[in-house]
């Protein structure tokens, strides 16, 4: 990226909700490796969140899911280890998480600040659904 603090992710996948939820692996693979997690129960291990985000576009609705996971990071010290759409409609999506505490992780690169809103990706393509941010770090 031109600037050195800020990192690109892509994701795809064949459904709008599957794309999101590797949007959000993308982003946590970039700053924490998650293969370790175990059922860590004092780490949190199993823990869910769910969060009801709305966006007047697709792309809007991805930097809103990023940010949620930048958000519960920062506020709850919360590492998704899966994520998923547990309904979806055009302007509106619920958000699962599942994840463990920041001390079930191992840190492996910069923590994410923000999603830049400009150069957003959400969308259709030939064969499913495209996305791409640019996270700051």
């Amino acid at each position: 990226m031109p600037h050195p603090a800020d990192l690109r992710i892509e994701a795809w996948a064949p459904t709008r909700a599957e794309c999101l939820a590797e949007a959000v692996a993308a982003l946590v693979d970039s700053f924490a490796d998650i293969t370790e997690v175990g059922d860590h129960a004092d780490a949190g291990a199993g823990a869910e969140v769910t969060s009801e985000l709305t966006a007047a576009s697709d792309a809007d609705l991805l930097a809103a899911v990023l940010n949620e996971v930048i958000y519960r990071l920062d506020v709850a010290d919360f590492v998704p280890t899966a994520a998923g759409i547990a309904e979806e409609r055009a302007d509106r999506v619920r958000l699962r998480l599942r994840g463990v505490g920041t001390d079930a992780v191992e840190f492996t690169g910069a923590i994410p600040k923000a999603v830049a809103l400009s150069d957003l990706v959400l969308t259709r393509t030939g064969d499913g659904w495209t996305a791409a941010a640019t996270v700051d770090v």
